[in-house]
């Protein structure tokens, strides 16, 4: 299993209890592929350099997780259907930075 980094924004117009109820489904979406979460950052509410699906600003969560690489293709899937997220930045994390 490879390790990954996901950024997702989510709707501004969401409460906290809500904002929780998707990390928390993510979360399991990750756990049913055969991933596991191995850290979560509610980063909060920002301002977006430009306007995204009519969105000033968004709730930010960065997500660090471990996932089979055949299991990808449909977590990206998982990522676009769900309505309340309207930006995502899906990445492998590096094991070791490289220096310049």
């Amino acid at each position: 299993m490879k390790n990954y980094e996901l950024l997702t924004i989510l709707k501004p117009n969401l409460d906290t209890e809500e904002v929780d109820k998707v990390v928390e489904k993510l979360n399991s979406d990750i756990a049913e592929m055969g991933g596991s979460v191995i850290s979560s950052d509610k980063i909060g509410r920002k301002k977006l350099a430009f306007d995204v699906q009519n969105f000033r600003d968004g709730f930010f969560v960065n997500t660090l997780l471990s996932l089979p690489s055949d299991k990808v293709a449909d977590f990206t899937r998982n990522l676009r259907l769900n309505e309340n997220i309207i930006r995502t930045m899906f990445l492998e994390a590096s094991k070791k930075a490289q220096a310049v």
